[in-house]
């Protein structure tokens, strides 16, 4: 899979949902960071559908990045 561009956008949304993630799942925001990039999810999820995810809220993309993780073998 190809990396999609992060621009500042796309940035401040990761941004924000790893502090987001951090608080829900009671975890450092650099071990939220861990995670995100050892499941590709910042590169392969997160940056490339930015324009769908951000319009989103708060506790379905917490549950749906857990999903993510999870069938990626990351435990959250």
């Amino acid at each position: 899979m190809s990396k999609a561009i992060m621009d500042r956008s796309s940035m401040e949304f990761t941004t924000f949902m790893i502090h987001v993630l951090s608080e829900a799942w009671g975890i450092s925001c650099v071990d939220v960071y861990k995670k995100l990039n050892k499941s590709g999810a910042i590169d392969d999820y997160l940056v490339p559908h930015y324009d769908v995810l951000h319009t989103l809220g708060e506790q379905y993309l917490t549950e749906d990045i857990g999903e993510y993780l999870k069938t990626r073998g990351v435990e959250v």
